[in-house]
């Protein structure tokens, strides 16, 4: 009989084999930080369900959406770092949403997705990427950025 003690799955530590990562450009302000990461993290969740867990219930049994089953990463990185890192989550097919500058100055989802269909993807002004995937292909894509401070 082993002396160790056996690991409660129900308390052990999670590790996931897919990674959510947010990367954000180095030069936005604070409410467009929080404004784009809110934006690309609603698309991989409606693209990608199982990102999302169960929802969730207070002790009262009020009931709550569901939120992401697993911690979102986030980093910035430079104008160059980031339209690097959209190339190479396309080149790795990886689910992911594109924010560009252009969407800080429409106000609705017909004319953000008008102002991204209207330039090419090279040439896209991005200030935020989201991407999804094994962790290792996420890797890929934020390599070179820092987490956010």
């Amino acid at each position: 009989m082993s002396s160790e003690t056996p690991v409660d799955q129900a308390t052990a530590p999670m590790r996931f084999d897919t990674k959510i990562a947010v990367l954000l450009r180095d030069d936005l302000e604070p409410w467009q930080r929080l404004n784009v990461t809110s934006f690309l993290v609603s698309g991989l969740g409606s693209a990608v369900p199982e990102v999302i867990g169960a929802p969730y219930e207070d002790a009262d049994g009020t009931p709550y959406l569901p939120m992401f089953r697993q911690p979102v990463l986030v980093f910035e990185a430079t104008k160059e770092l980031l339209r690097s890192a959209h190339g190479r989550a396309l080149s790795c097919a990886l689910p992911r949403a594109v924010f560009t500058s252009d969407l800080f100055s429409t106000g609705n989802d017909r004319d953000n997705r008008a102002a991204v269909r209207a330039v090419r993807a090279g040439e896209l002004d991005l200030v935020g990427l989201a991407a999804y995937g094994p962790r290792n292909g996420v890797d890929k894509v934020v390599k070179g950025a820092r987490m956010h401070p």
